[in-house]
């Protein structure tokens, strides 16, 4: 499903660890990398003297694209290189669209404290904005990256975005591929400490095990059985998703996200970004049909 996987890379250190993954995803599909680097010409420094400074950051683009292809010749994997001019982020989607890419996988900066709140790293945006798949991988030491996946996770809300989710994670499983996980989490926290009755609770897990119910009937037209659904209860989605994570062994999270754009996108982030940003495994994120361009 995966035949043509865009790899942008900057030979960060970051880069180079997710690369090994990509090579294994490839691998599998037996797809062709799309290797890409982007030579940032949109900060002030680089626009205000050109040429020299333009002509070099060319040339280590060219040479981290040449090294990056042939590290995947020694696995058998075919690639197409590409050095480009351009903000960063917005070539790389319009790239991902021109070429028809079925999937993009970058590396996260696993940035903590409050700057990983504001802004967003390039990854990030990329993850907001593009219309195809995108694979982050954190390059920290408590992340697990491994090919092939045994078990996959897909938190879902009943949202468009989660269906879109499913929709990715079923093709993803296949028939005998990894197992399919599905969660819905309670959120007790936006009861609120004064209506957390018994009643409520009650309501929100119904409301719950029916949307998990719709997803296991979405997964079965899909020739997919899951191999489990669960009702969770926290005061922070994303921190039950991660402990989920760790408590089924899973490989990696396909999630959905809304594409938002606009101040709320700049602080705390969606429960998506959240993981993004924080999961220890590898989160593959997917547009909604409801996101706004």
């Amino acid at each position: 499903m995966f035949d043509r996987i865009l790899f942008p890379t900057d030979g960060s250190d970051g880069a180079t660890a997710a690369f090994g993954h990509v090579l294994d995803l490839a691998a599998a599909h037996d797809a062709t990398v799309y290797v890409l680097n982007v030579a940032d010409t949109a900060r002030d420094s680089v626009t205000q003297v050109r040429g020299r400074v333009i002509d070099a950051l060319e040339r280590e683009g060219a040479r981290t694209v040449k090294e990056t292809a042939e590290r995947a010749s020694d696995r058998g994997v075919a690639t197409v290189t590409e050095v480009l001019q351009g903000e960063p982020y917005s070539t790389i989607v319009d790239y991902a669209a021109t070429n028809d890419v079925d999937l993009a996988v970058m590396p996260t900066h696993g940035r903590r404290g409050l700057e990983r709140f504001l802004l967003g790293s390039t990854t990030e945006r990329v993850v907001r904005r593009s219309e195809v798949p995108v694979l982050t991988i954190r390059p920290d030491e408590d992340v697990t990256a491994r090919h092939p996946y045994r078990n996959v996770l897909v938190p879902t809300d009943g949202s468009d975005p989660s269906a879109a989710a499913l929709d990715l994670a079923v093709d993803v499983v296949g028939d005998g591929g990894p197992g399919l996980h599905l969660l819905s989490v309670v959120d007790v926290a936006s009861l609120g400490i004064e209506v957390r009755t018994d009643i409520a609770v009650d309501a929100l897990e119904e409301r719950a095990n029916e949307i998990l119910e719709t997803a296991e009937g979405t997964a079965a037209a899909g020739g997919v059985a899951p191999a489990a659904t669960t009702v969770e209860y926290g005061t922070s989605i994303a921190r039950v998703v991660r402990s989920y994570v760790a408590d089924h062994d899973v490989d990696l999270v396909i999630v959905g996200t809304h594409g938002r754009t606009g101040f709320d996108r700049y602080v705390l982030g969606s429960v998506t970004e959240k993981l993004v940003r924080t999961a220890p495994v590898p989160v593959l994120t997917v547009r909604g049909s409801s996101a706004v361009p």
